[in-house]
């Protein structure tokens, strides 16, 4: 018997097997097949706002995606950099094929984790060992699973993670052309989705979709504007030296050649518009249009939409951005970021030609949308187990996310949790305070979904102690504990926490003299008019770490990242201590646990919709229960006293473990 099987090999299904085996758990990863191990059917892209601050956090957690991405990518920058540092954050293009097989050998070659291609058709409840077992069985306490293939394979686990992706009874649409597909050219996952009726599991439909590919070579590049990588270097991963080699095998020579990036070759993007006779063309084929002629049902994703909603809702826009994002080094398939499509495949190609850039454009993959099962999030709890069927797990677009940085979390999440459930071990809870996938996980679990879930900044209340520079301080020690993250490695993490102290006690102590005015101007930074700490002129916004450095006053032995932390640390230390006091008042709501079989009928005073609100999601603990929408403040005093005087009675448990 497995300790954890994970059903699809996703970046979900990656993450979730590669946690559970380095916490030391017997792992089974199954997949339908294992020649698209982390296939990116839609953009090869990593990161952006939001999604780049998982990636990082994964990495300190001990994840894998950030280091597979810094292996493979072709492209990579910051973005945001002339705004605050809570929404700066890196995005790569990776090359497609490289992170599948980059992905692939880091599975295989890693101990106590078993690669399966299997279509899994059954799933069933297993009764819990009997005391009678003979000597030597693998007993457990508890109900376990027993998985069935299509060809009559059969397996046995403790715990299971379910990231079945888009393929739950999925079905492919381009214009009135319908495949059953979890996506072009896989089939569908079927009988999954009766196995979890079976358990009660309710579940709903939702909608994602992909772009065209264009072939390079029908691409008039001079009517594009060039959107080239970083000249200096940037990674995902927390590398504490050198940065890892990147992997080239042939510069494709059709792309035309970016500026120089000496430490690392890339290739650039393209930006391009859509124009007039674009969106005529659109509005004119509405009726052939899935989403428009009743084809299509389920809801899509609002920050994701396709081109023809676009052109719908905007129409008063006269244009609107795409991209033109090469997919690897060696292919000539070009994705058109933001023109995501269910229309036919003529009226595809006659709108992209319309751009000049795309006039002459060959569609080597038309566009297409997935309609596929997902299960509603109010039976899942916060550590990604189901409420309903004890060592199930979920994770990934079942859930009803979007994006493969927000799968990836989520099956770090589910993972790991599934491997501390088989060592009967307390569960793993990351608070909204601690990660953006805890601020992922509760939303998922307090708010009911009509469309999928994409996490972003603003959904982060406490976002400036949530930025990307700091991922590792906030996350290597909860690493560390579940033994993801080595002695050498924590170390380090320790030694820039280090630096970061000793640095915030010098710079009060260090003076800038206005004496030092050519070598302000050189930098950028306006003339003193009095002498200044060192502390005091890095609050300024015209100076930076580097501008002390320049000045002969910066520690050069600090570590880049560590640089980067005192310099915001500087800056925003009003506002950081801010989030921190109220991180602190709010706390003992967020460890104040809910008994599960809290009784809400009962309790007199509520308004109708926070009691059925209440009894839908059941929070965990007080803190999720007060951001329910539709649970008002009001509310909360009612159930805040009901629970004070249960407490009293019975005194209620306030440790995380509990949840």
């Amino acid at each position: 018997m497995y300790d954890v099987a994970v059903i699809g090999a996703g970046h979900a299904g990656c993450e979730a097997a590669l946690a559970a085996a380095r916490m030391g758990c017997r792992t089974l990863l199954l997949t339908m097949n294992l020649d698209t191990i982390a296939l990116m059917p839609c953009n090869p892209s990593v990161g952006g706002p939001a999604k780049g601050h998982v990636v990082r956090e994964l990495d300190a957690l001990g994840g894998q995606m950030a280091r597979t991405t810094d292996r493979t990518f072709i492209q990579i920058r910051m973005l945001n950099t002339g705004k605050g540092p809570a929404v700066q954050v890196p995005r790569a293009q990776a090359d497609k094929r490289l992170y599948m097989l980059e992905m692939k050998k880091t599975l295989e070659r890693q101990p106590n984790l078993t690669l399966r291609q299997a279509t899994i058709t059954g799933l069933a409840r297993i009764p819990p060992t009997a005391p009678a077992a003979p000597p030597g069985a693998d007993l457990w306490p508890r109900p376990a699973f027993h998985l069935t293939s299509h060809t009559g394979q059969a397996f046995d686990a403790k715990t299971v993670v379910l990231t079945a992706g888009t393929s739950l009874a999925g079905r492919t649409i381009t214009g009135n052309a319908t495949l059953a597909a979890g996506r072009a050219g896989e089939p569908p996952a079927l009988g999954i989705s009766d196995a979890l009726r079976a358990w009660g599991i309710s579940l709903g439909r939702l909608k994602t979709g992909t772009p065209p590919r264009v072939d390079a070579r029908t691409i008039d590049f001079t009517q594009t504007v060039m959107q080239p990588g970083s000249a200096t270097p940037i990674s995902f991963g927390f590398y504490y030296g050198d940065m890892p080699p990147g992997w080239v095998l042939e510069r494709n020579p059709i792309y035309p050649a970016g500026p120089e990036t000496p430490w690392r070759p890339q290739l650039p993007c393209y930006l391009i518009h859509t124009n007039a006779a674009t969106h005529e063309t659109i509005l004119r084929n509405l009726d052939r249009a899935p989403m428009f002629n009743g084809a299509i049902t389920a809801r899509g994703p609002r920050y994701c939409p396709s081109i023809e909603d676009k052109v719908h809702r905007f129409r008063d826009k006269p244009a609107h951005g795409l991209f033109l994002e090469p997919e690897g080094w060696e292919t000539n398939e070009v994705y058109v970021q933001g023109a995501n499509t269910s229309l036919p495949e003529d009226v595809q190609i006659e709108m992209l030609r319309t751009i000049p850039a795309l006039a002459r454009a060959e569609v080597m993959r038309a566009g297409y949308a997935v309609e596929y099962d997902y299960i509603p999030p109010s039976q899942t709890r916060v550590t990604l187990e189901s409420k309903s069927v004890d060592g199930l797990f979920f994770a990934g677009q079942m859930n009803g996310t979007s994006g493969y940085e927000e799968a990836a979390g989520q099956g770090f999440l589910a993972g790991a949790n599934a491997a501390l459930h088989a060592r009967q071990r307390p569960p793993l809870i990351l608070q909204r305070d601690v990660s953006y996938i805890g601020v992922m996980a509760d939303d998922l679990v307090t708010h009911d979904l009509v469309e999928p879930y994409r996490l972003m900044t603003s959904r982060a209340e406490f976002r400036l102690l949530l930025r990307q520079d700091n991922a590792d301080l906030r996350l290597s020690p909860i690493g560390r504990e579940l033994g993801l993250i080595g002695d050498a490695r924590m170390e380090a993490v320790e030694r820039k926490r280090w630096q970061i102290d000793r640095e915030m006690e010098r710079l009060p102590r260090v003076f800038v003299s206005p004496a030092a005015h050519a070598t302000l101007e050189s930098t950028g930074a306006a003339a003193l008019g009095r002498k200044v700490s060192a502390l005091d002129f890095l609050r300024r916004q015209d100076a930076t770490y580097n501008t002390l450095v320049s000045l002969g006053l910066g520690d050069l032995t600090l570590h880049p990242d560590a640089a980067i932390s005192v310099e915001v640390a500087a800056k925003y230390e009003g506002y950081i201590e801010k989030q921190r006091r109220e991180v602190e008042r709010i706390r003992r709501l967020e460890t104040w646990a809910i008994p599960r079989d809290f009784d809400y009928a009962v309790v007199t005073g509520f308004r109708a919709e926070a009691r059925e609100k209440l009894m839908h999601f059941r929070p965990a603990t007080v803190g999720q229960a007060g951001r329910i929408l539709g649970v008002t403040p009001a509310d909360m005093s009612i159930l805040v006293v009901h629970l004070e005087r249960l407490a009293r009675s019975a005194p209620l448990t306030h440790s995380p473990a509990s949840l």
